[in-house]
């Protein structure tokens, strides 16, 4: 399993998740280029050279038919790589999807923003405030705007991987309608919904998701989960 960050922050905020999921399975992150240690190209990328370039990184690292696990907007870079390279990814997990079409604005994201705020854990904020500063203002204003650009609800049908969606219980960002919407256009879409926590599940539950991820991965790849069992935790950044 590979995760894949949201607009503007790094890998850093998979580490409590992976903390638990690395006991169970083989599990990544990566740094999408000009984030986190990752280096990258000095204007920020749009969403399909994001998408390329996560691919690209797969087959650096000889990762075959690897499941993705994209938070926030890293759900929109993880469907994008699906429907373009699905030779080389075997699933999805999507935590948080955005963007909601009946949010599609600055404006409206930073008031649900504001909202889901609360729900998030305090410790959360100096990681995010340091990936904003390491990415720089460009990257993280590019990545946002790239966010609100993308209309990931037209290519959620082409999608034809099994699909576990899953969404915080109080996540102001992402509406119970929008993410059974998100379900509902997946050819093999299923949705879970996680007690105790606003947009950032992975930080804010991360024992409740690896269960959900690991139930999902043995529906769905009993086989190859039999492998995968007491793999290591890896870190990885795509440049």
């Amino acid at each position: 399993m590979v995760c894949v960050h949201g607009a503007g922050v790094s890998s850093r905020e998979f580490q409590p998740f992976l903390e638990v999921l690395g006991r169970r399975h083989d599990a990544w992150t990566v740094d999408l280029p000009g984030f986190g240690p990752s280096g990258g190209p000095r204007r920020p990328l749009g969403m399909r050279a994001l998408a390329d370039a996560l691919a690209e990184w797969l087959t650096a690292v000889g990762l075959d038919q690897a499941v993705l696990l994209g938070g926030s907007f890293g759900c929109q870079v993880a469907v994008d790589a699906a429907v373009r390279h699905p030779h080389r990814i075997a699933g999805l997990v999507l935590v948080g999807p955005t963007v909601d079409p009946a949010a599609r604005s600055f404006i409206r994201q930073l008031l649900r923003w504001m909202r889901n705020a609360p729900h998030e854990r305090a410790s959360m904020a100096p990681l995010n405030l340091a990936d904003y500063r390491d990415a720089g203002a460009r990257r993280v204003v590019g990545a946002f705007t790239e966010s609100l650009r993308d209309r990931i609800e037209d290519k959620l049908p082409h999608v034809l991987l099994p699909t576990l969606v899953v969404r915080g219980a109080q996540d102001r960002l992402v509406p119970q309608g929008w993410a059974e919407e998100v379900t509902r256009l997946l050819p093999a879409g299923r949705l879970a919904v996680v007690e105790g926590s606003g947009h950032m599940v992975p930080y804010r539950q991360p024992h409740a998701l690896a269960g959900l991820v690991t139930e999902f991965l043995a529906d769905e790849f009993a086989a190859a989960g039999d492998e995968d069992e007491a793999g290591p935790q890896e870190q990885r950044s795509a440049r």
